[in-house]
C-alpha cells in the first residue's frame, strides 16, 4: 500500500471515531491500522532453466551480437537485425507483440539488446511456432519469388528463424542478374542505381551459425548449389535426436555429448571429440583426399576447405588479375592482397582493403566457402553437403578434384536421383517407393508387411537395416515374397529343419525388381504376339534386381518364354555365398580379392566359368562372361530395332530417360507387339542389373538369345546353355 493511499485509510478511521464520539454512541477500542505488506524477495532460483541460460552465448549482453550498435547514432538495432539480435525485435518479427508477423516494424534500442530473453521464446506465438520462410527461394511462373518453407519441426521451429542464415543461392543469383553478367569470368564493373550512384559487386555473407541451412541442405538452397549437379537434402539423424533441441541443450545450448556416446563411443566426450566422428557410410571415403580414411568428417571437411581457399587464391590472382586472401575475423572477410604476401592489403587509414575485383565465378566459390566455415557445427549438421558444395566449387574454379570424393556408396548417396527424385513432391515418397527409397520404409513393411508414404532421405539410416529395439542386430528375415509371387530365401534350415534367419535376406527386399513373367503375361494376356496393339505399356523390372538375377527361374525376374527351361539359382548360392559375402555392406563395394582366391582375377568382367563355350558366335572363348552378355545385349537391340521398323515405327533406346524405349517422334515408344515389349522387357532388364554377369549369367545369355529368337533373329550362331 502506497503512502497516499495509507493516509486516506488513516483519515477516514479518524474521521469515522469523531463522528461517532459526538453522536454519543458507545466507546469502541481504537482501529487497527493496517501495515504494508513487505515487498516480495526476487530470487533467479524461482525462474525455470535460469542458472542454464545465463551463462549460454544467447545470454551473452557484452558480446559483439548484442553491442554491435552500441556506438551507432543513433544507436539502435535496425529492423534488419533486430530479428536475432534483440528480444523484442524477435518478439516483433513473430508478431508476438500484436504487431505483423513476419517483419520486424521498428528498430530497438541498443541499450535494450539484452541477449536472447525468456520471453523470446517462451510466448503463445513462439510456442505454438510450426512454420518459417528461409533466405532461400525460386520463382513461380509469374517470376514471382517463392521462399522455401519449413514445415514440422515442432518446438525447435523456434531456433530456425534466426539460424538459417540471410543469403542463399537465390540471392547470389539475384545479384549475377542484376549485373547482367554473361561472362562468369570477367571482371564485373560497378552499375549505377535508381539515384545515380555507384553499385559495386561484391561478396555475398550468409551470416553466422546458419546451422539450419546445412541442416535442410538442399530443400533451403542455402549454399550455392551449381546447375546440373544434386545435392542432400536435409541430414537425417536418429529419432529423436534430428532437431536442434534434440543434440542441443535449449537453453545452455550445448551438445548433449554425453548422450551421442551411446552410438558414437565415449570418445566423443572428450575435448574435441566430436569431430573425430566418422559415419559408417563414410568409412571407406577419403572425401579431401589426405589417405586418411579414418579422421572424422569435421577434418574431411577441413581439408576440402584448405583446397578450395587456395584454389580461389590461384583463381584471383590469375583470372581476376588481383591477388585475394581471406580473414574469418575481419569484414568483409575477403581482402585484397595485390602483393602476395599473404597479407591483406592497407589503406592510408591502416584499414585492411576489401576485394573488388570480383568474378561471377569467384563469387560462387567464395560464397560457399564462407557457408562451410560460418556453421562451425556443419560437420554435424550437414557434412554431406558441405563436402558437395566445396567439391564442386573447386572443380568450378577449374581446380583437379580428381583425389576427392565427393558421391557416397548407393545406399548413403542422398545427392541421387533415387533418393532426391520425389523432391518436387513435397519431399514426401510415395507409399510404392517408400520400401526401399526412403529411411524407415523397409523397417516398417518388414514389421507390418506394407509401407506407407515416408519424409525423402539422404538415403538410408542405421535403422533401416538394424533393429534398434535390439541394437545392433538386423531386422530377422527368413523369406522375401518377390513380384512373381514366389518367397525367395539365403536362409538354411537349423537342425530341427527350421529356417534361420539370413542378413542377406534384407538386400532381397528391395533388389528384386518390380516386375516378372508373371506381370508381363499379365498385362499381355489374350494378345497376339505380332499384332500391334496400342494399349500396350512398356513395363520396366526397375533398377538392380541382383536378387532376382541370383536366383533365376526361382525368382522368375527376367521374361521366360514358354516352352523353355531356365537356369535356377547361381551356384554361389548353393556354395553358401551371398550378398554380404561379395558385398561391402556398407561401402556395397565388390571383394574382389575375395575373388581373385578362385578365380585368379581381380577384374571381375575378364572372369569366365571356366569352360570354352563361345555363347555370343563371335569366335572369342577367352573373353570374359561379361563380354559374352554385351555382344548378346547389342545383337538384341538390333533385333529389336529391325522389328520394331517392320510392325510400326523406328525404336530408340535411351538408359537415362523415362519411359527408356522412344519413337521417331522422341516421345515414349506406342506400337508395341507383346513380343516386342517382352524383349524390350528383357534388355532392360539385362541393362538395369549392371552386375548381372556375374550374378546369374547363363540365366542371363538364355533369356537374351531367347527374346532374339522370339523376334524372328537368327540365334544358330549362338550357344544356349
Amino acid at each position: 500500500m502506497t503512502t497516499k493511499k495509507l493516509l486516506i485509510v488513516l483519515g477516514t478511521l479518524l474521521l469515522a471515531a469523531t463522528l461517532l464520539a459526538a453522536c454519543g454512541g458507545e466507546k469502541t477500542e481504537a482501529p487497527v491500522v493496517p501495515t504494508e505488506e513487505p515487498a516480495p524477495t526476487f530470487s533467479t532460483d524461482s525462474i525455470p532453466y535460469y542458472n542454464a541460460w545465463v551463462n549460454s552465448g544467447h545470454n551473452d549482453v557484452a558480446g559483439e551480437p548484442f553491442r554491435h550498435w552500441d556506438g551507432d547514432d543513433p544507436a539502435e538495432v535496425p529492423t534488419s537485425c533486430a530479428r536475432c539480435h534483440s528480444t523484442a525485435g524477435y518478439q516483433d518479427f513473430l508478431g508476438a507483440d500484436g504487431s505483423e508477423a513476419n517483419k520486424v516494424d521498428a528498430a530497438v534500442p541498443a541499450a535494450d539488446a539484452q541477449g536472447i530473453q525468456c520471453m523470446a521464446c517462451h510466448n503463445p506465438v513462439a510456442s505454438t511456432l510450426d512454420s518459417v520462410a528461409f533466405p532461400g527461394f525460386e520463382t513461380d511462373e509469374a517470376g514471382e519469388p517463392v521462399p522455401f518453407v519449413v514445415e514440422g519441426f515442432g518446438d525447435a521451429t523456434r531456433c530456425l528463424v534466426c539460424h538459417q542464415g540471410r543469403e542463399s543461392k537465390a540471392s547470389v543469383d539475384a545479384q549475377i542478374a542484376r549485373f547482367q553478367i554473361t561472362d562468369v569470368d570477367a571482371v564485373v564493373a560497378p552499375i549505377k542505381d535508381d539515384q545515380g550512384n555507384d553499385v559495386r559487386f561484391g561478396f555475398r555473407n550468409i551470416h553466422y551459425f546458419a546451422a539450419a541451412a546445412t541442416l535442410y541442405g538442399t530443400q533451403v538452397k542455402g549454399g550455392y548449389e551449381y546447375e546440373g549437379n544434386i545435392y542432400d537434402a536435409r541430414h537425417m539423424h536418429v529419432e529423436g535426436y534430428d532437431t536442434c533441441i534434440g543434440c542441443h541443450d535449449p537453453h545452455t545450448l550445448e551438445v548433449k555429448v554425453e548422450q551421442c556416446a551411446t552410438c558414437h563411443g565415449e570418445g566423443v566426450t572428450a575435448e574435441g571429440g566430436l569431430k573425430d566422428i566418422r559415419e559408417p557410410e563414410a568409412s571407406a571415403w577419403d572425401y579431401d583426399g589426405d589417405g586418411d580414411v579414418e579422421e572424422g568428417m569435421y577434418y574431411e571437411i577441413e581439408g576440402l576447405q584448405a583446397a578450395l581457399l587456395a584454389e580461389i587464391k590461384t583463381y584471383a590472382k590469375d583470372k581476376a588479375g588481383t591477388g585475394i586472401t581471406y580473414d574469418p575475423a575481419t569484414y568483409p572477410y575477403f581482402l585484397t592482397d595485390a602483393d602476395g604476401d599473404g597479407a591483406a592489403d592497407t589503406n592510408a587509414e591502416g584499414g585492411v582493403v576489401g576485394y573488388s575485383t570480383w568474378t561471377a565465378r569467384l563469387l560462387k566459390a567464395a560464397y560457399n566457402y564462407q557457408v562451410s566455415l560460418k556453421d562451425p557445427g556443419a560437420f554435424a549438421h550437414g557434412n554431406k553437403y558441405i563436402v558437395q558444395l566445396l567439391y564442386d566449387s573447386i572443380k568450378d574454379l577449374g581446380g583437379d578434384v580428381s583425389k576427392f570424393v565427393r558421391d557416397d556408396a548407393g545406399h548413403f548417396a542422398g545427392n541421387t536421383e533415387a533418393f532426391r527424385h520425389w523432391d518436387g513432391d513435397e519431399y514426401t515418397v510415395p507409399a510404392g517407393c517408400a520400401k526401399c527409397h526412403s529411411a524407415g520404409g523397409m523397417a516398417e513393411f518388414i514389421k507390418e508387411g506394407a509401407v506407407v508414404s515416408k519424409p525423402a532421405s539422404n538415403g538410408f539410416l542405421c535403422s533401416t537395416c538394424h533393429d534398434e529395439a535390439n541394437w545392433p542386430e538386423r531386422y530377422a528375415v527368413t523369406t522375401v515374397p518377390f513380384p512373381s509371387g514366389a518367397s525367395i530365401t539365403f536362409s538354411k534350415p537349423d537342425a530341427d529343419g527350421k529356417l534361420v534367419p539370413d542378413d542377406a535376406n534384407l538386400c532381397l527386399e528391395c533388389h528384386q525388381g518390380r516386375e516378372s513373367t508373371t506381370s508381363v503375361n499379365r498385362a499381355l494376356a489374350n494378345k497376339e504376339p505380332d499384332t500391334v496393339d496400342a494399349k500396350i505399356r512398356f513395363l520396366n523390372v526397375h533398377y538392380f534386381a541382383a536378387g532376382a538375377t541370383l536366383f533365376g527361374t526361382d525368382a522368375k525376374g527376367a521374361y521366360e518364354f514358354e516352352g523353355k527351361t531356365y537356369l535356377g539359382k547361381h551356384g554361389h548360392i548353393e556354395n553358401g555365398f551371398t550378398c554380404k559375402s561379395c558385398h561391402d555392406v556398407h561401402e556395397l563395394e565388390v571383394k574382389t580379392e575375395a575373388c581373385a582366391t578362385c578365380h585368379g582375377t581381380e577384374d571381375l568382367e575378364a572372369i569366365r566359368y571356366g569352360d570354352p563355350v563361345d555363347y555370343d558366335g563371335d569366335g572369342d572363348t577367352a573373353e570374359g562372361i561379361a563380354g559374352e552378355i554385351a555382344t548378346l545385349q547389342e545383337a538384341l537391340y538390333a533385333t529389336m530395332q529391325s522389328y520394331a521398323e517392320s510392325h510400326g515405327g523406328a525404336l530408340e533406346y535411351k538408359a537415362a530417360s523415362y519411359p527408356y524405349f522412344f519413337g521417331a517422334d522422341g516421345k515414349g515408344y506406342a506400337t508395341w507387339t507383346p513380343n516386342l515389349m517382352k524383349a524390350a522387357y528383357n534388355y532392360q532388364y539385362s541393362l538395369k542389373d549392371p552386375g548381372a554377369f556375374a550374378h546369374n549369367a547363363k540365366y542371363v545369355i538364355q533369356f537374351l538369345i531367347d527374346s532374339i529368337e522370339a523376334l524372328g533373329g537368327d540365334v544358330t550362331t549362338y550357344t544356349r546353355p
